[in-house]
Order: structure tokens, then C-alpha cells, then sequence
């Protein structure tokens, strides 16, 4: 039986770090991963005035931020959390600032906030081709998103607008997807001494003049990435994962719900550690609206269950480091699964093994640990593009999940 210790979750450590950057004074989080995205993250408040020191497993950050200057760029390397909380928070300085992105960064969408900003006098974003130009200062009072496109939207006006001088309210024109995400926020801003009232995810009340406090905070561990080795072992790769919070307010904690729906088996050690075992698989149809994060490694799995499953309202997966729906239908077919894929949809037929073969990343990490994921059932060796991805969210996965020969990470 393979131990993995799970890393902890990105998503709670982006959020967490720019809290602390916020607060005036010495913040420890911890345990923190390095990865990719959270480095850009770390870079981004550097350039805002705020520091930070590794102390361990974790980081000591010292916060309070000031003007950045006419001159800062914030390189916001190929994470989309970094990019768009940190344009909020940037913008409640006077000044004009540039944001660089990679990869398919600048692609993804930006536009709920050109919009949001267009009504504000003060204020001008643009984009022009690879880099954003940002000018403020943005001032407290009522702004409006859209909530099918990102919740990392809502996040960075959560994140800026209770430090402004009166009070705010954030209207949603469309119905929130991946509310869980929003939740992180706030419970992350309320462990910093800071209150946002939830108006059934429609409006969103932030007073105004609030201060964030220094605190010690503790991430905890990644259901997103724990995804993929919960998964493995509903196909058969003897695995169990340390660290997980079973009532944890991560929305991917519904990959325990689908494997047991699935008909695969949940085992909960007295140590604390969580396993899948194999049982008979059967197909089900996932509703990805709020939990997009389980796709790539629920097509792994949904590729070996009985019958036919399908994957509904998944649209916007199209617009993440890769198109994931056409990258998962690509690749996963290369191997030897039947996958038919719609606009916001995949329908998966299942089969009992695939074959193996050489397939590409699409220089997306989330892709990759899912192909590797297909391993574990394949009669030939997996050999992936691009292995190294995977540093964007997850630099230890093949050093975890590596132990079965039908792994090969070839560049």
C-alpha cells in the first residue's frame, strides 16, 4: 500500500497569502507548497510592498502593502487566481500598473472586470495582447459580475474592497458557479478579522474601513489533487492519502460522493488516512458546475465504469490552461477510450483497460495527472508530453504517485 501525504490546498494558500499580505504585521501560514502558481502569487505581493520568508513547511509573510509606482509589473506567471485577485487589490492605488501572463493566461477571460470597472470614472483597464494595463484608484460602492464565468472574479473584489473608505456591494447579474470557491474567500478573510455578509450568492455586502489582522493560519490538505489518487485507487492502484479534512469547505470534497456513487468502496483509517478501493464501477452523469477542478481526473475514472456516463455543464473547462474538454476527449481517445464531447458536455462509454500510447499535456497540469491517472488500467505504458506541468499546481505528483511501472513521463 502506497502512503501519499497530501500537499496543501492552492486555492486556500493563494487566498491565505494575499490576506496576510493585507494584514499589517507577521502572518505564519502554513504548511505551504511551492508550487508554480503560488510562487507567482508570492512574486505579486512582493511587488506590492508586502515580503515573505520560508520558515519550514511554511511561510512567514509581512504584510502591509503600499503604493506599487507607475513602473511595477506584476508577472502573474500562468495562474489565473494570481492574475485576478491581484487586479482589484493593485487598483486601489492611484497610478497605472502592468500585468504579464503566460501560456494561455492573457486568453483566459478577463472581461467580467473590463466591464465592471467601465462605469467607474477613475478607473481603465485594458488588455493588449499579453499584457494588462491597469489604472486607478477604484473607490468603494455597488459593482456588478457575471457568476457563470469565474468565481475568481468575485474573489478579488471580496479580497479589496473592505479596505476602501466606505461601504461596498457586490450584485451577481448571473447565477453563481463553483460557489465553494467563494466560501474559501470569506471564511480566509473572516480567520484575518474581516466581514462580508452572503446574500444567498446573489449580493454580496462589504463594509468599508475594515483592517486585516496578522494571524497563524493552517491550509489544509488539497482535495483537488488528492482527486486524482483517490481515483487511481477506485481502479485498482493500492494508494491511501494522509491529511484530509473529511468536512473540509472545499467544493472537490464531493469526489469522495461520486466514488461511492460510482459503486467504488470509501475506507477510513483510525491513523486518518482515506482510500479508494475497487468495486464495480458503474457510469453516472456528473453535473461539473461547481466543481470543475474534478473533471480531468473523474473522465480517468468514468472511462473504466459500465455503460455510459456523461459530464453536463462543463463549459467552462474550454477556457482553463487548456481547452480541458477537447484536451481530455483528444487524449484519453489516443489510448483507446470512447469519449464524444458537446459545447459544455462529454459523453464517456466504458471500456476495461485502454492501451496505452504517447499522449500530450497540452502543457496543462490538471490533463497530465489525469493521462497518468489512465495508467493504472492500461495494457501498454503511458508516455506524456510535458510532463513537468504539473509544477504549476502540484510539483510532488510524480514523485507521489510514481510506483507503477505504467507511468513514463518522457519529455
Amino acid at each position: 500500500m502506497k502512503t501519499i501525504i497530501i500537499p496543501p490546498s492552492k486555492s486556500i494558500s493563494h487566498r491565505a497569502i494575499i490576506c496576510a499580505a493585507l494584514a499589517s504585521g507577521e502572518s505564519i501560514i502554513e504548511p505551504i507548497q511551492l508550487s508554480g502558481d503560488i510562487k507567482a502569487t508570492l512574486g505579486c505581493i512582493k511587488a506590492l510592498g508586502a515580503d515573505w520568508y520560508r520558515e519550514g513547511e511554511g511561510l512567514l509573510v509581512k504584510g502591509n502593502i503600499r503604493p506599487p509606482g507607475d513602473s511595477a509589473v506584476f508577472d502573474c506567471g500562468e495562474s489565473g487566481s494570481t492574475l485576478r485577485f491581484l487586479i482589484p487589490i493593485a487598483l486601489m492605488f492611484p497610478g497605472q500598473f502592468r500585468f504579464i501572463g503566460h501560456g494561455r493566461l492573457m486568453k483566459r477571460p478577463i472581461e467580467p472586470y473590463l466591464k465592471a470597472f467601465e462605469a467607474k470614472e477613475e478607473v481603465a483597464v485594458s488588455l493588449k495582447g499579453d499584457v494588462l494595463t491597469a489604472q486607478g484608484p477604484i473607490g468603494p460602492g455597488i459593482y456588478k459580475l457575471p457568476g457563470e464565468i469565474s468565481s475568481q472574479f468575485i474573489t478579488g473584489l471580496l479580497l479589496a474592497l473592505p479596505l476602501l473608505d466606505g461601504d461596498s456591494e457586490l450584485i451577481l447579474t448571473s447565477a453563481l458557479e463553483s460557489k465553494a470557491y467563494v466560501d474559501i474567500t470569506i471564511s480566509v478573510m473572516r480567520s484575518f478579522g474581516v466581514q462580508v455578509e452572503n446574500k444567498g450568492y446573489q449580493r454580496f455586502i462589504i463594509p468599508g474601513r475594515q483592517i486585516y489582522l496578522p494571524c497563524t493560519y493552517n491550509v489544509e490538505a488539497d482535495l483537488s489533487g488528492a482527486a486524482f489518487f483517490l481515483v487511481a485507487g477506485a481502479l485498482g492502484y493500492p494508494i491511501e492519502c494522509f491529511g484530509l479534512n473529511q468536512n473540509s469547505i472545499q467544493g472537490d470534497r464531493e469526489i469522495l460522493n461520486i466514488l461511492n456513487t460510482c459503486g467504488a468502496r470509501i475506507e477510513y483509517s483510525h491513523e486518518g488516512a482515506i482510500r479508494a478501493t475497487a468495486g464495480t464501477l458503474t457510469g453516472i452523469e456528473v453535473d461539473a458546475r461547481d466543481i470543475p477542478d474534478l473533471v480531468p481526473p473523474l473522465v480517468a475514472l468514468l472511462c473504466f465504469c459500465k455503460g455510459e456516463s456523461r459530464i453536463i455543464n462543463a463549459g467552462r473547462l474550454r477556457m482553463k490552461e487548456s481547452d480541458r474538454l477537447n484536451a481530455l476527449t483528444q487524449e484519453f481517445n489516443r489510448l483507446g477510450a470512447h469519449i464524444t464531447q458537446g459545447k459544455d458536455w462529454l459523453r464517456i462509454k466504458g471500456v476495461d483497460t485502454l492501451r496505452g500510447g504517447n499522449v500530450d499535456s497540452h502543457n496543462d497540469h490538471r490533463i497530465a495527472m489525469a493521462l497518468a491517472v489512465a495508467s493504472v488500467k492500461s495494457n501498454g505504458p503511458v508516455n506524456i508530453i510535458n510532463p513537468s506541468c504539473v509544477d504549476k499546481s502540484y510539483p510532488g505528483f510524480w514523485k507521489d504517485f510514481y510506483g507503477t511501472e505504467r507511468v513514463s513521463d518522457h519529455e
